[in-house]
């Protein structure tokens, strides 16, 4: 089998291309706030990350149990060290639309994940049958929406998908190198 190839850096350069276009001003900020987010998340830097967060943050992840996604900046902060010590912060957003009015910013297309296995197990839809020795390859279809306050810090990642349209274990020899490394 060959290598799965993750490019965290496509969120960015889409958004990198969207800034070069965009004349508004509020639009042009909050673009940038945007690409500082993206930018820290899969680097897995968490000071940065939170630094491009407002006070009354409140993320909204939709499924079907409901809204699972962490309230507060404590919330937030506690799931996303959570995500990078688990080495789950390994993803690619393949933009195909993106949408930014003064208030938010929309973006839709494949998201991608390399979850490892002791990650996928804790979500109880899945620990019947996820082995924490193996790491996984999601793909799902997704479309966040990314409000700002009026400061033009972000407020949120308000999450739809309808679960995953691929979902396999991986074989030792289809993992990226970087991530290889990151969990040696």
């Amino acid at each position: 089998m060959s290598k799965i190839t993750i490019n965290q850096e496509a969120l960015c350069d889409v958004i990198r291309a969207r800034i070069e276009r965009t004349t508004n001003p509020r639009h042009r900020t909050m673009l940038e706030r945007m690409l500082e987010h993206a930018h820290y998340e899969h680097q897995g830097h968490l000071d940065g990350l939170m630094g491009t967060l407002g006070p009354t943050t409140n993320y909204h992840f939709w499924n079907m149990e409901g809204d699972v996604g962490p309230k507060g900046l404590d919330g937030v902060r506690a799931y996303y060290s959570h995500l990078v010590e688990a080495n789950a912060h390994i993803l690619e957003f393949d933009c195909d639309r993106m949408l930014v009015d003064d208030d938010c910013i929309v973006i839709e297309g494949w998201l991608t994940m390399i979850s490892p296995g002791a990650y996928v197990a804790e979500n109880p839809n899945a620990a019947a049958f996820a082995d924490v020795t193996k790491n996984y390859l999601v793909k799902m279809r997704n479309v966040i929406f990314w409000p700002f306050d009026e400061n033009l810090y972000i407020v949120g990642e308000d999450s739809y998908t309808g679960g995953p349209m691929e979902f396999r274990e991986l074989a030792d020899d289809e993992l990226p190198d970087a991530f290889r490394a990151l969990i040696a």
